[in-house]
């Protein structure tokens, strides 16, 4: 499929064109870490994410009789809604990564900007079973067995990459690239993917150190015990934003290995707008969209290099 600019609408011609934060970086970072789940609570089967399961929808057909209020696309999120994913604590810019991909979808599916409401839901009350005020809620929601168990997840529009955090004054601030953290003392939360990002991605030189939780790696960076921990990003732009502010991320990758952590949007269970944005996410991973706004967002914006 012909990639389409992003600044453009694909069917309204409405959405609006994403507006870069000239200094994000040096804007409070505070996200909600608690989004984040451990290798173990990650379960690929929660959601049907295969591309085939959405090739036949049309996503615009298929969302207009499956909204809550005829004619218009209610979108919870959290309050405040924070950087990088939102901008000044409001959804409704188009601004932040999480914003930029809710109105994508929303184009998708049909709706213009100004048919576009967004609620807030607070993200430890998305999650519960029953009734929803919101055709979807897109917060940072890990997709986990237990929450599917309650509502239905798309599939994953952001596989969130391992970031590398070191204090400012640390030998590992110097690294480039992953081949550079070889040599380094290493060490993250047992069972997460940051520590198979490790094991299986590093591949140290030096035993790692592995943590009960992630307080403990913390302390554990600032007593010199290890050069740098593993976190994914979300939970690294909170640690350096609002915990260690002395700490820096010095670089991100992928894993493409082991459990990997998705970012799912949350719908009401059984709820008939699923098929419809698995069917907009999955044009917009196909034509390189979610590509693009998460290099826009989470890379150039905030500054976090990749390490290759």
């Amino acid at each position: 499929m012909t990639r389409l600019p992003l600044s453009v609408s694909r069917t309204t011609g409405r959405r609006p064109q994403a507006r870069r934060l000239a200094a994000v970086a040096a804007a409070p970072l505070l996200l909600v870490g608690a989004a984040c789940a451990p290798t173990e609570d990650v379960d690929e089967s929660a959601t049907d994410s295969s591309p085939e399961s959405s090739a036949a929808v049309d996503p615009a057909e298929c969302a207009a009789d499956a909204v809550r209020t005829e004619g218009t696309l209610t979108i919870g999120t959290d309050s405040p809604a924070y950087e990088p994913w939102f901008t000044d604590n409001d959804p409704g810019t188009g601004d932040g990564f999480e914003s930029a991909v809710a109105y994508e979808v929303a184009d998708r599916l049909g709706f213009a900007v100004d048919e576009v409401t967004w609620v807030t839901v607070p993200f430890n009350t998305s999650y519960k079973p029953g009734p929803k005020e919101f055709d979807f809620d897109i917060n940072q929601i890990s997709i986990t067995p237990e929450r599917a168990e309650r509502v239905d997840f798309s599939r994953g529009y952001y596989s969130a990459a391992q970031a590398v955090i070191a204090l400012d004054d640390s030998p590992a601030a110097d690294a480039t690239t992953v081949a550079d953290l070889a040599d380094l003392r290493l060490g993250a939360q047992t069972g997460t993917t940051s520590l198979t990002a490790i094991r299986d991605v590093i591949k140290p030189d030096a035993e790692v150190s592995v943590f009960e939780d992630t307080n403990a790696a913390k302390q554990a960076l600032m007593n010199d015990q290890v050069d740098a921990i593993l976190a994914d990003l979300p939970t690294a732009f909170y640690i350096t934003a609002a915990e260690i502010p002395e700490a820096t991320i010095i670089g991100q990758f992928q894993p493409e290995t082991g459990d990997q952590e998705e970012f799912g949007l949350l719908l009401e269970k059984g709820s008939p707008m699923t098929a419809c944005v698995d069917a907009a996410l999955a044009e917009m991973e196909e034509d390189g969209t979610l590509a693009s706004l998460e290099e826009e967002w989470l890379s150039e914006t905030v500054g976090v290099p990749e390490l290759n």
